[in-house]
């Protein structure tokens, strides 16, 4: 009977029903009335600004679900057309003091940096931090130097106090929309705490101060802005590696220049030397290096010839080649990358979550904390008003959570892109975090550990043939047949270089072989079954034939109607790199490696010897794997499944996350697993680790330091010694280091991560 999963139902025979699932969820949540809009929201930057969305939008009456693309600036809202609109949704964003406009498009990424807010935002700030200076020029030239850089009690001219007003108004112009919002919802945010500190010193003759701390809060904001730009233009530069223009073939063999966006499936293009491979598809003419580092993240062009796929965006390196078309743009691989890079960041870590819930606290905390130090030196102490009043409002300045809300969400962004880069879609801040607790990892044997697809694994000649003569005759045969033996033998011999003579009266003989005349003689390829109804069985064959058997390869014979010419041995070839991933893992600190398999006990174990897995289970059913997954859970915590994304679904889904092998089954791989390795390298998953263990490294350390150099203000502040300036300067310089951790990294290396560290 049907058994039930977290993230998919799946059958008895082990198939994934992802798409059953997400239909049935959309059904059961939107009905005739629900429409869901995607929103362009302008100045959606960073947590506070979705925080203060939710607060404005998930009340309005209709909305049933929101999601925020902060990567985009995109909000997607749910609701319902018989109680709300798209104008009225548009109009409640407003009232946030963000601007809001429907997108037509979702597919395509948001404008880089939204120019003209930015640009007035630029504008503003750098009008404020002029207006400051006149002032302060203006200042000294009234009152002197002396009095401009001494007590606070002296007053400020006239003409200066108009000059640090009008610095204020530019520093505070695009943040005063959303303290509105903040007082009608009473929820303070750090725009409120910033806007309160400035009004009171204001309120105390405190001008310079007013102005300065204006300006410098608007610096920050602006340079928040810049940071989410650097991480959007490092995710959008992903789109622009295809090209916008393809060269089709006509049927005539003409070429044309056409948008890549209108070429069918099935279309022939032409790409020649130096040029990107606008589509995804297969060669069918031609031979070539590709450049796949852009998608893959192999660092070493790739041999490519008729018959190998081909990614849009990758670089045709040293020949003219043709492609048949196997998807249409919107569906290449590239696109998709982009989708799950930008979908990823919407479902929050533990981090985020943690952050989030620590601001909603900390921050009223402040206010009441700020208050206690306005009222009780004065009361108990006997303290001066007008000192801890304006003690107060640093402390509500250098209170300010900007730095500690925008580290996290910056950090997670620029991990995702840099993995993404690196050949690995990770489908979430959540899932870097479980990496780099990992414990335990179990491998699915065919396709993940092993190559997929059997290999020739040896050439025998007999008979006075030599190997070469022995693959001419067999992939002259082979040529014709599409069965997976045949294929191996064919790509074996191309690889050599061998280019057979045709054959001709090719005829398949069901479950035996093929027979065919090559060269005016009759030649056959086949089991040892139709060996032996030839009468061509001797001793010594059968004991060659029984060794390979033994060494769980299947061999194929060939000969012709006079004698036996040769054996082929094949087998699943087990991937290059499979050894040193596992002992690169056990290195980094992980506990337990096991391999999961339905094969055969036999050829699990020579599996299992060569690559050095830690414990091998064989002849399992998909329910076995199942069992043993939940088993590793109960015993290590945290657990990682890896597999090829279709038989394997029901493990990786028991497991704490999945990890599919992109290339053996993309399309289910990239809509089943948690994370994808898009060319199936096994090394990348002791890089994942390293590189989401230095992600989590980065957000402690930006953590830290925002609450240490809050917690170190706020002593000052109790002692009496702050001030106003000097808070807002550590608040700006705390946010702008924590982005510039944040973003060390997009330059994660390739190898050698050096976050690769044992727990």
């Amino acid at each position: 009977m049907p058994l039930a999963c977290p993230r998919f139902h799946w059958q008895a025979e082990g198939i994934a029903a992802t798409y059953t699932e997400k239909t049935a969820i959309a059904e059961a949540s939107f009905g005739n009335f629900m429409q869901q809009v995607t929103l362009q929201v302008h100045g959606l930057d960073c947590a506070e600004e979705v925080s203060l969305l939710r607060a404005q939008l998930e009340p309005h009456p209709g909305v049933k679900e929101l999601s925020f693309d902060i990567l985009r600036g995109r909000m997607t809202v749910a609701f319902d057309a018989l109680v709300t609109s798209v104008p009225a949704l548009v109009d409640s964003v407003e009232k946030t003091g963000l601007r809001a406009v429907e997108c037509t498009d979702d597919s395509t990424p948001a404008p880089r940096g939204d120019l003209p807010d930015r640009r007035r935002r630029i504008a503003l700030t750098t009008a404020s931090g002029i207006m400051i200076f006149a002032g302060l020029i203006v200042q000294t030239c009234l009152a002197g130097w002396r009095e401009t850089i001494g007590t606070r009690d002296l007053a400020t001219p006239f003409a200066a106090r108009g000059l640090f007003l009008v610095a204020t108004v530019c520093g505070l112009w695009l943040v005063l929309p959303k303290v509105r919002s903040a007082l009608l919802r009473m929820r303070p945010d750090m725009n409120l705490l910033m806007t309160i500190a400035v009004i009171g010193a204001l309120s105390i003759g405190q001008d310079s101060e007013a102005a300065t701390v204006s300006f410098l809060f608007s610096l920050s904001l602006t340079l928040e802005s810049w940071s989410v730009d650097r991480a959007r233009r490092a995710v959008e530069s992903l789109m622009a590696l295809a090209p916008d223009t393809a060269c089709r073939l006509n049927r005539d063999g003409h070429e044309e220049s056409v948008p890549a966006t209108e070429v069918a499936i099935g279309s022939k293009i032409l790409v020649r030397p130096g040029d990107r491979f606008p589509l995804d598809g297969q060669i069918v003419k031609g031979e070539t290096t590709v450049n796949q580092a852009p998608i893959t993240g192999e660092s070493v062009p790739v041999p490519k010839s008729p018959g190998d796929p081909v990614f849009s965006g990758t670089i045709n390196e040293d020949g003219t080649v043709e492609v048949v078309t196997g998807k249409i743009a919107s569906d290449s691989m590239l696109a998709r990358i982009l989708r799950l890079v930008t979908d990823a960041q919407r479902k929050r870590s533990a981090s985020e979550q943690w952050v989030e819930t620590f601001a909603r606290y900390y921050t009223p905390s402040v206010m009441i904390l700020a208050l206690a130090v306005i009222v009780v030196p004065p009361l108990v102490l006997n303290g001066a008003w007008s000192h801890w009043f304006y003690q107060g409002l640093v402390l509500l300045v250098i209170a300010c959570p900007c730095a500690l809300v925008i580290s996290t969400p910056v950090s997670i962004v620029a991990a995702l892109t840099s993995a993404a880069r690196q050949g690995v879609l990770v489908k979430g801040g959540r899932f870097l975090e479980l990496a780099a607790g990992l414990q335990a990892i179990a491998f699915d044997k065919t396709g993940t550990l092993t190559m997929g697809r059997p290999e020739v694994r040896e050439v025998i000649p007999l008979s006075g043939h030599t190997g070469n003569e022995l693959l001419e005759i067999a992939s002259a045969i082979e040529s014709q047949s599409r069965h997976p033996l045949a294929e191996a033998i064919v790509r074996h011999a191309t690889a050599l270089g061998i280019r057979p003579a045709p054959a001709t009266d090719f005829q398949a003989l069901s479950g035996k072989g093929a027979t065919a005349m090559l060269l005016g003689r009759s030649v056959w390829i086949g089991s040892y079954r139709n060996l032996a109804e030839r009468g061509q069985e001797t001793p010594e064959l059968r004991a060659r034939f029984n060794s390979l058997a033994e060494q769980e390869s299947s061999v194929v014979v060939v000969g012709n109607d006079e004698h036996v010419c040769g054996l082929i041995a094949l087998g699943d070839a087990i991937r290059s790199n499979a050894a040193t991933t596992l002992a690169a893992l056990r290195q980094i600190g992980i506990g337990r490696i096991v391999m999961l398999t339905g094969d055969n006990a036999a050829t699990a174990r020579a599996v299992a010897s060569a690559t050095g897995v830690d414990d091998l289970r064989a002849e399992l059913l998909p329910e076995d794997k199942v069992n043993v997954i939940a088993e590793l859970v109960q015993q290590h915590g945290i657990v990682a499944m890896i597999g090829d994304g279709v038989n394997d679904a029901p493990a990786m889904a028991r497991a704490t996350f999945g990890i599919a092998m992109g290339h053996v089954g993309t399309d289910t791989a990239l809509e089943t697993a948690d994370i994808v390795l898009i060319n199936d390298d096994l090394s990348r998953i002791p890089w994942l680790i390293g590189h989401a263990r230095r992600m989590l490294q980065i957000i402690r350390q930006n953590i830290t330091a925002s609450l240490a150099v809050k917690a170190g203000f706020a002593c000052l502040t109790i002692s009496g010694y702050a001030s106003l300036w000097a808070a807002i300067a550590a608040d700006t310089g705390v946010s702008l280091v924590v982005v510039m951790n944040a973003l060390r990294l997009l330059t994660a290396a390739h190898t050698g991560e050096r976050g690769v560290s044992a727990p």
